[in-house]
């Protein structure tokens, strides 16, 4: 392991390219502790020893490792542009500019990237006033009390709050377009993982302290066969026999080779899990402008990650994303009509419509496992921790998918590059 793990520093690009990787990651974590300017630093250490007890207010901690209670420079961390690309997904289905710029391949997804940033722009000047003006002693709706983190509040100070919140969630979709381009991996999906592994540790020792030595062990013991599961499942697939037709062009005969299409079981990987908690992000979030009683304390009562409520919206959530987030990234009638004109067939299904259906049952029959998967691992240490009565990171679950996730992806990317200079893989096949 050792040995393989030293051919990623062998490859002077690849080499490069991991390094680089780490130090935007360290970069982004640098960030993500230093407060803004006019931050009490002692009211933020008693929000800290609070808020552990509080399942809405880590939900909000989960994607910013942490950044958000001590209002850092990059506190809103990664979820203005998660709900800017949710959003632009979900109108590309009924706009017709956008759907026509889905099908125009590079030159279209440019333009949609460019509507993503903007839109993440806006949303990151909406959600930085709504934290400052919570944060400002008007957080009964995160926690159940108020702490005023800006004692020497003004409005202009406010205003450079907001403004430097959002430069710093400008500056979070560039480090992660950075990895992306020049690093290895997918920068926003590295990103969260950073985040979400940073709290791993502190979130282990809030569940020793709240439920004691054998309910840790117990869920460690859960976890430890989840983490199996994940990596089982992950790598689970059907393979659609595809065979290409023989055909001559000019003095060249071409085609007639068989290959396979690969339809993973957990084809969405983990964005149904960050689609589902960012919608249920939002309701959070309004609680603190929407003044009005009945709908803040059912935020307050319903909405903890260990509620009955919040789970069983999590999973339906979970489900109902992984179904659409599929049919979006393969489209049976797009797939079937490339095949075709390809000149390509599933054997014993005819091309065109046949195929198109054919196409669209296997991918329910997978999806409907696919989706399960996702929404049992991700509520199944919430339930436990429910029934428990801990209320101290129950995002097990969760953590688990996006690191394991995003850490397979990541190894598969680097052994594909090490396949290619003929150097022994990472990943043991």
């Amino acid at each position: 392991m050792l040995r393989r793990l030293g051919n990623i520093f062998r490859v002077p690009d690849l080499r490069n390219k991991v390094l680089f990787t780490i130090g935007v990651i360290c970069l982004y974590q640098a960030g993500a502790n230093i407060p803004i300017p006019g931050v009490s630093w002692s009211q933020v250490q008693l929000l800290q020893t609070k808020a552990g007890a509080s399942g809405v207010l880590g939900f909000l901690n989960l994607f910013s490792g942490g950044a958000l209670t001590r209002l850092a420079v990059f506190g809103l961390g990664v979820m203005p542009y998660i709900t800017s690309s949710i959003v632009i997904q979900l109108l590309t289905t009924v706009i017709p500019k956008l759907t026509q710029w889905r099908d125009q391949g590079a030159v279209g997804q440019k333009k949609i990237t460019q509507t993503t940033r903007y839109l993440t722009i806006g949303l990151a000047l909406l959600q930085s006033t709504g934290l400052i003006y919570a944060f400002h002693g008007h957080d009964q709706a995160l926690l159940g009390f108020n702490i005023d983190l800006i004692p020497k509040f003004t409005l202009a100070l406010g205003l450079f709050m907001v403004a430097i919140m959002t430069a710093g969630t400008a500056f979070v979709m560039w480090l992660a377009e950075l990895i992306t381009q020049r690093g290895i991996g997918q920068g926003m999906s590295l990103l969260i993982f950073a985040n979400v592994v940073a709290g791993l540790p502190s979130g282990g020792h809030a569940v020793w302290a709240e439920g004691g030595p054998l309910k840790f062990f117990v869920i460690f013991a859960i976890s430890i066969g989840l983490l199996v599961l994940i990596v089982f499942m992950d790598n689970g697939q059907r393979r659609i026999p595809v065979t290409f037709a023989r055909r001559v062009v000019g003095r060249k005969e071409m085609g007639g080779n068989s290959t396979y299409i690969p339809l993973k079981v957990n084809q969405s990987g983990v964005i149904p899990i960050i689609f589902a908690s960012s919608v249920l992000y939002i309701p959070i979030l309004m609680s603190n402008v929407i003044v009005w009683a009945s709908f803040q304390s059912f935020v307050q009562r319903s909405l903890q990650p260990t509620s009955f409520v919040y789970i069983l919206s999590d999973f339906a959530l979970i489900v109902a994303f992984t179904f659409f987030y599929v049919y979006i990234a393969f489209e049976p009638h797009q797939q079937a009509e490339m095949l075709r004109q390809q000149g390509g067939f599933v054997p014993g299904i005819r091309p065109g419509m046949p195929t198109e259906k054919y196409f669209a049952r296997m991918l329910s029959r997978i999806t409907v496992v696919g989706a399960f998967f996702l929404a049992s691992v991700a509520v199944v240490p919430s339930l436990l921790m429910a029934m428990w009565h801990i209320n101290r990171f129950p995002y097990y679950g969760t953590t688990l998918l996006i690191a394991v996730g995003v850490a397979l992806e990541t190894m598969r990317q680097i052994d594909s590059q090490l396949m290619m200079r003929n150097y022994e893989g990472f990943l043991k096949r």
